[in-house]
Formats: structure tokens, sequence, C-alpha cells
């Protein structure tokens, strides 16, 4: 049976305590398991057979995997077939990022645009197991988007707290059509996230936000299903958007419960990627590296976080410890985009079809930069993580490609990005002459 151990002080809990933090020391909770019980070839054998079944919860790309997910009774999972998500080669990408070969997998491609449908199932499925009604979260958009609509599944209420001004409107307008109750506060996503956590511990609210261990049991399927799909073969390499680091410390939390149960014999190395302008976990890591008493260090938080990617506009993340514990365990790098890197490398993988919200091209950013300095192999088998779809913030692409994509920095100047990959459209009369001489025909 599974069961709540804090990271820190290694307090246990049972699964249906209704609590999000360790309430001897505050620590983070993990989901853990008998790992001593699971042999890799029943488990891969048990996942392969699911693929083929018909029914909801073995179709799921999280579900399918539920040998190693918090208990849940067939009648209590709320799913909507999230997962599933293709690995697609990226010519284009790796020859910019200076590799042999890059492949994406993109979990835009989930029922609400987003890896956050990963774990929303997860987490939603435990409100419902706890007898929850009403679900809240703080969010700049995707978490938003996936909890109402998962909500409105499970026939729960869904209660949003978004930062003023900064959230795209695509997101917005999937948590308003999906029934959600939207509060906008005078603030930015520190702000909302505390004021969430509070509530949450004072009222009947069930807060899904990566705090939650819940949530990131889902998202850890990611690595699972990565896995499977490439014969449980590990890359070397995985490279992720670090925002509040809920993903990357799932995805590693995934390959070191398969590697502990047999699935695979080596752990790939964990990359985490930051804007420049709300990068905390990076200014971390370079004291990690030049630290002598690394048990002694603690996150600074960034109070003016900012970024155009506003999905990881965030500087005061919530799973740091975790996600330092997965870089320590894969050997892993942390590296810092600025903008005008960001913008370009999103105007590249869209050249290789696929496209992705602003938060995802920092991987691709971020490839390119380690790549550079000599810190990633361009022999290395690497697989880096879309977060987002394209259509989440269409404004950001088309402003790109327009070349109007900037921003007012913290001293009121305007600093306009370079469209160095631009696709921008024509205009011309409604004449067949000037289409011809537009089209070079």
């Amino acid at each position: 049976m599974p069961s709540l151990k804090c990271i820190d002080c290694k307090t246990e809990y049972p699964t249906t305590a209704r609590i999000y933090t360790c309430s001897a020391c505050s620590g983070l909770l993990d989901v853990v398991y008998p790992m001593s019980e699971f042999r890799g070839e029943r488990l891969m054998s048990t996942w392969d057979w699911r693929k083929a079944s018909p029914k909801p919860i073995d179709q799921s790309g999280v579900w399918r995997f539920r040998e190693l997910l918090p208990d849940a009774g067939e009648s209590e999972i709320i799913t909507m077939i999230e997962g599933n998500n293709q690995i697609w080669d990226a010519p284009r990408s790796a020859e910019y990022g200076g590799l042999d070969r890059l492949a994406f997998k993109h979990l835009g491609m989930n029922p609400t645009g987003s890896f956050k449908d990963l774990g929303m199932t997860t987490g939603i499925t435990q409100a419902k197991r706890l007898g929850a009604t009403r679900v809240a979260c703080a969010s700049t958009g995707n978490t938003s988007a996936s909890m109402a609509a998962y909500a409105a599944r499970a026939g729960m209420k869904a209660v949003v707290f978004i930062p003023s001004g900064q959230i795209a409107l695509g997101k917005l307008s999937q948590a308003l059509d999906y029934g959600a109750e939207v509060i906008q506060i005078d603030g930015n996503f520190d702000d909302a996230m505390r004021l969430v956590r509070e509530l949450a511990n004072e009222s009947p609210l069930y807060l899904l936000n990566s705090v939650n261990p819940f949530r990131l049991e889902g998202q850890k399927t990611i690595a699972f299903e990565l896995l499977q799909q490439r014969g449980w073969q590990a890359p070397d390499r995985v490279v992720v958007p670090g925002g509040n680091l809920g993903n990357s410390s799932a995805i590693s939390k995934g390959f070191r419960e398969l590697f502990e149960a047999g699935v695979i014999d080596r752990i790939p190395k964990l990359a985490i990627i930051q804007a420049e302008g709300a990068n905390p976990l990076y200014r971390l890591w370079l004291k990690f590296q030049q630290s002598e008493h690394v048990e002694d260090l603690e996150l600074e938080p960034i109070a003016d976080a900012f970024t155009l990617a506003t999905a990881i506009k965030i500087g005061a993340p919530v799973s740091w410890p975790k996600a330092m514990r997965g870089l320590k365990q894969s050997h892993g790098l942390v590296e810092s985009v600025t903008e005008q890197e960001i913008a370009d490398a999103k105007a590249i993988i869209g050249r290789d079809g696929l496209g992705c919200e602003p938060a995802s091209a920092v991987t691709l950013a971020g490839i390119k930069k380690l790549v550079a300095a000599g810190k990633i192999d361009p022999a290395e088998d690497v697989i880096a993580i879309l977060t987002g779809h394209l259509l989440k913030d269409p404004d950001y692409t088309v402003n790109y490609h327009s070349g109007s994509l900037g921003f007012t920095d913290k001293n009121g100047q305007r600093i306009q990005l370079e469209s160095r990959f631009a696709n921008s459209y024509v205009k011309v009369p409604a004449e067949r002459k000037a289409i011809f001489e537009a089209l070079s025909l």
C-alpha cells in the first residue's frame, strides 16, 4: 500500500490524510510505494498489454501505469484519456541546438493543451476519494484550465486565483468556459500561491497546485510513457522547462522508481531550463556548484520575477527541493536563457511543424546554450519536453513574426526583441496581378 512520506523528516502518513505538506516539519511530501514488491519485467508486460485494451483507464497515458499510482477504484477515477503524447524527431531544431539528433515529447497535445492534465487526473481523483466538492489553485493559466476541465467532469466546483494581468487570454478563456470561478488578485503568481495555500488550510477547498503530492504522481508518468514509447530504452538526457518545478520533480521521481523496479538500468540526466528573469533555481544551482556546505543552501525567491513566457513566470517555486533532489540523483544541469533566446527557439520549433507555447521553447534555447558550452555532447540521445500547445498564447507568436514582440523593463524602458526567424505576412490589393507578384509566380 502506498503512503505519504516527508522528504525531510521522513514522517509517514496514510494517503487518506488531507494534507499537502508535513505536519511535523512543513516539508514536502512524496507518495511512496513498496518498491521491493515490483518486478520490472512484469510491470512492462502488464503496461504494454494495456495499450491494446479498450477500457478508458487503460487508454489513459496515466492510469495505464496504476501499479505505481495512488489507490483508486475504477469508479473513482476521473480521466479524459490524457497522455498518449507522441515523440517527434525535430531535425531543424537539432541543427539549431547543435545536436546530431533531437526529439520532442509534446505534452501540449493533452485534452486541455498542456502537461497539467497528467497531474490533474490524479489530483481530481484524489479529491473525489476524500469527498471534496470544491477545488482550488493559483495559476498563470495552464493549471487553471486543466483543473477547471477535470473538476467539471467530476461535478466539482473549481476556484481559480490568477495574478493581475499575467495570464494569457487563451488559457483564461478555458477556465471560464469550463465553469471555474475566477478570482483575479492584485499581485503576482507567488502572492496568489501564498493566499490559496492559506485558504486551503482554513476551508473545505482542496488545493491542486503542485505542492499537492498527488498531482505530481500523475505527472511522473511522463517518464513512464516516454520509456514505453522507446521500447523501455532510456535516453541520455531529458530537458524540461523550469517554472514551479513540479514537472521536473515528477519526471525525476518517475525515472528513479523505474530504476528501483528494474525497468531501466540507468537514470537519464535531467536538465532544467529557466527564463533569465525568473531563474531562482539556476541561481541556487550556481551556489551549489561552488559551495562546500550544500546542505545549508536555500532557494532565494525572486520578488519581481519576469518573463514573457508566462507559464514559467514564477519567483518562488514550491517544488524546488524535489527538483534539486532529481538533479543530484541524475547528475543533471540547470541553465538560464534570455527572452531573445526563447523567442528564437520557439520560432525554430515551429519550423519543425510542432509549435509550442513560449515556456516550452526554453528547452531548445537551453540545449543550444549547453551544447555551445560543452556541457551537452552533440552525440547525446536527448528528449526535450514541450509543455504547452502553440494556441495557449497566440499573441506572442503573431507579435514575434510581425516584428512587434517586446516588453518594458524595470526601469520603464521598452525592450524590443529581434524577429530573427520571422515569417511575416504580406498585405496586397485584392488583385490577381498583385498576388502573382507577391508569390513570385
